[in-house]
C-alpha cells in the first residue's frame, strides 16, 4: 500500500504565495510520473502540472491557465512533490490533489491519489 499526504494549503490573499508539498510513503519500488490537479466547488478536477520522474528533475507540463506562476518540482531521495504557487488569484481557489503512477515493491502498477489540501485565496 501506498499513501500520499499533501500538506501547505491554507488561506492567503490574492498575489501571496503557497508551497505545497507531497509526501509519499509505503509499499514504493519507484515513484513514475507525478502531478498536481485541483478540484473547484461544483467544478471536475483539472490537472494543474505534472513532471516524469527522468533524471534529478523530470519534464513538466503545465495547464495554460498556471503557466509563469506554478511551478512543480519532485525530490526522488524523499519521494515529495512540490507545488510553487505564486502571483495567486481568486480562481486558484480549489482542493488540490497530488497524484503518483507508482511501481510497487511486488511489481504493480498503479495510481494513488492524496486526499487533498484546500487553498483559499481571498481578493
Amino acid at each position: 500500500q501506498v499513501q500520499l499526504v499533501e500538506s501547505g494549503g491554507g488561506l492567503v490573499q490574492a498575489g501571496g504565495s503557497l508551497r505545497l508539498s507531497c509526501a509519499a510513503s509505503g509499499s514504493i519500488f519507484k515513484i513514475n510520473d507525478m502531478g498536481w490537479y485541483r478540484q473547484a466547488p461544483g467544478k471536475e478536477r483539472e490537472l494543474v502540472a505534472a513532471i516524469t520522474s527522468s533524471g534529478s528533475s523530470g519534464s513538466t507540463n503545465y495547464a495554460d491557465y498556471v503557466k509563469g506562476r506554478f511551478t512543480i518540482s519532485r525530490d526522488n531521495a524523499k519521494n515529495t512533490l512540490y507545488l510553487q504557487m505564486n502571483s495567486l488569484k481568486p480562481e486558484d481557489t480549489a482542493v488540490y490533489y497530488c497524484k503518483a503512477d507508482v511501481t510497487t515493491t511486488t511489481f504493480y502498477s498503479m495510481r494513488y491519489w492524496g486526499k487533498g489540501t484546500l487553498v483559499t485565496v481571498s481578493s
